[in-house]
């Protein structure tokens, strides 16, 4: 395909348009284009002083960071909790994701973990995030299928650290077995699908068992190589099963489509917030 940047968004605004609903799989890349970096200025920002003291160069790989103690270890991620799921980012791109679809039969599947789509104010019965919360805590275990909002402990972490490390008392331990508390974030066998994740699966399946026959786009944005087989392989295959069917990729660097569907593509390699606003001018 021989297509223009320009040519691409007025064929993807009008599919879009003609479209009887919409699914949207999100990952890393919305959220970068949002404005939420994990490296350069915005680290240095809120972690200059972790990268003096330590060498770390970026928030993901402080992440894994080994630590000698728990209060050094959670005044770290207690400022990536903050500022990655307590605070807004720089852009309004996801409030464009929802201007984009909000007039279709839509649902979001994102394997982003920073509530960027609930606070731009979807609606959760027609979201699924796959990989976790950051606003959300588990046993380390776990010994129960259960999660906790961390808001107000985070706050306090953030708030009273000093020599980046937070105050004893506020560790957080299980309610139930008393061991320490971790992440409810998909990093191995521990991560724990609660309730409200097993019931979000159900609505995501329900929705997608209703609608795949449907004149439908596939829009995945800023999906890369890390778990492709969450939303960029099943993207694929529905669109390769349904003659009706657009896949819709917009990620700077990253887009493509494999052979078979590649005349029901629409790749648009550009920054993802540019592309939406380009849609819905």
């Amino acid at each position: 395909m021989d297509r223009t940047y320009k040519d691409n968004i007025a064929i993807l605004k009008d599919r879009i348009e003609e479209a009887d609903c919409v699914l949207v799989g999100a990952g890393a890349g919305l959220s970068t284009s949002a404005g939420f970096t994990y490296d350069g200025d915005r680290f240095e920002k809120y972690f200059g002083d972790f990268r003096r003291a330590y060498g770390i160069e970026d928030m993901y790989s402080g992440g894994f960071y080994p630590f000698e103690t728990p209060e050094e270890r959670w005044a770290f991620w207690s400022r990536m909790i903050w500022c990655n799921r307590y605070t807004d980012p720089p852009k309004d791109t996801y409030a464009k994701v929802l201007t984009l679809i909000q007039t279709k039969d839509h649902f979001v599947i994102t394997t982003n973990v920073d509530h960027c789509f609930q606070k731009a104010g979807i609606d959760r019965n027609r979201l699924f995030y796959t990989q976790g919360d950051y606003g959300l805590w588990q046993c380390s275990l776990p010994c129960h299928e259960k999660t906790y909002d961390n808001y107000e402990v985070v706050r306090r972490m953030v708030e009273e650290q000093k020599d980046m490390r937070v105050p004893t008392d506020t560790l957080p331990v299980c309610p139930v077995c008393g061991r320490p508390m971790s992440m409810n974030l998909r990093a191995d066998d521990t991560f724990v699908e609660d309730e409200g994740w097993h019931a979000a699966a159900v609505r995501y399946q329900t929705w997608l068992e209703g609608h795949v026959d449907k004149r439908i786009v596939y829009m995945e944005l800023g999906v890369g190589g890390n778990t492709p087989s969450i939303i960029k392989y099943p993207m694929w295959r529905l669109t390769a099963a349904n003659a009706d069917a657009t896949y819709a990729c917009i990620n700077y660097g990253q887009a493509v489509a494999p052979q078979e569907i590649l005349d029901r593509s629409i790749l648009i390699d550009a920054d993802i917030d540019q592309a939406l606003g380009d849609l819905l001018t």
